[in-house]
């Protein structure tokens, strides 16, 4: 293993436990521990699966030794179909993800909701996804369990309109 997979393996588990532990309100046994919706229920499951599926998928083949960084990028656009979708890659984690996760986190209530896309510099785009939809869910869960139900507030409405004829 070289130091650089060293470097980035060690800040992608630190970015995970930051994020964990900002967030440790989520993961309290007797706040979020009661009764589970129905409609959401494999939603956890599966993203934390999806989790362990995109880190066991992308650190098999990240693991090999490259001479630098600049030439693994340079390796990524090797033919056209590479370079293809590694765009799509570079939009989806560089401009997608930070903005939906940094949005819709804040409107969520979760803490550090950018600590996804830096995650996501350091495991894979994958795994960093999966976790904010599990985090998300635990929100949602917190939010229910503390009486919020993160359903807004009842809407005013406008009086009823007449019509003669």
């Amino acid at each position: 293993m070289t130091i650089q997979l060293g470097v980035f393996g060690t800040l992608g588990i630190l970015t995970t436990v930051w994020a964990v532990v900002a967030n440790r309100r989520l993961f309290a046994g007797g706040t979020v521990a009661g009764p589970r919706p129905s409609r959401s229920s494999t939603t956890p499951w599966a993203s934390s699966r999806s989790a362990s599926a995109g880190t066991a998928t992308c650190a098999t083949p990240t693991t090999r030794p490259t001479p630098s960084y600049w030439n693994y990028t340079k390796a990524l656009f090797t033919n056209w179909a590479a370079a293809v979708g590694r765009q799509d890659y570079t939009i989806v984690n560089l401009v997608l993800l930070p903005l939906w996760t940094i949005v819709d986190g804040r409107r969520r209530g979760l803490a550090i909701p950018w600590i996804f896309f830096v995650m996501s510099l350091f495991t894979s785009l994958a795994f960093s996804m999966a976790l904010y939809l599990a985090f998300v869910e635990r929100q949602v869960r917190y939010d229910a369990s503390i009486g919020d139900g993160g359903a807004p507030g009842p809407v005013a409405s406008a009086a009823p309109v007449r019509t003669t004829g």
